[in-house]
């Protein structure tokens, strides 16, 4: 170790005179520094490879599940579509599972919103928001006239 430390300085300064007289530890070929055979070697980096290959592949695949439950609740709250989101998604091999504690996030998030009023609303078939919001503003125009008309008002 001491002689790696001082061994390079020296050579740095002298210039490396004596270079013929010695062979120097940086000259050993990266497999023997790590004191393996070159074929253990090979093997570790591939092994390497493989594991940093894997490690990708789920990165990968949380951003692909975090962009379509980003996507979820752009469509619930009607915000634009991010194009960055969708080429996650692309990249992750298109149709994203979600974990399970996503997915039940967003079981729990519909739950919610089918308890409300508007969303039992939407839930219903052949009903016109349209004609119903209508029907309340001719209501209320009705109310309002018969207020006007009160004389004890």
């Amino acid at each position: 170790m001491v002689k790696t430390v001082v061994g390079g300085q020296l050579k740095n300064l002298t210039g490396g005179l004596g270079k013929g007289e010695e062979k120097g530890e940086g000259e050993k070929s990266a497999a023997e520094a790590q004191g393996m055979t070159r074929e253990e070697y090979e093997e570790y980096q591939k092994q390497l490879l493989e594991e940093k290959m894997e490690r990708d592949a789920q990165f990968t695949q949380r951003k692909a599940e975090r962009a379509t439950l980003r996507g979820h609740f752009r469509e619930k709250y009607r915000l634009p579509k991010s194009e960055q989101d969708e080429a996650q998604i692309q990249l992750a091999g298109g149709d994203v599972e979600l974990p399970k504690e996503l997915a039940k996030m967003i079981e729990e998030d519909e739950e919610e919103e089918d308890h409300s009023v508007i969303g039992q609303l939407t839930s219903m078939q052949n009903l016109d928001i349209d004609s119903l919001k209508d029907k309340a503003q001719s209501t209320l125009e009705d109310i309002k006239q018969s207020a006007e008309k009160c004389a004890v008002m």
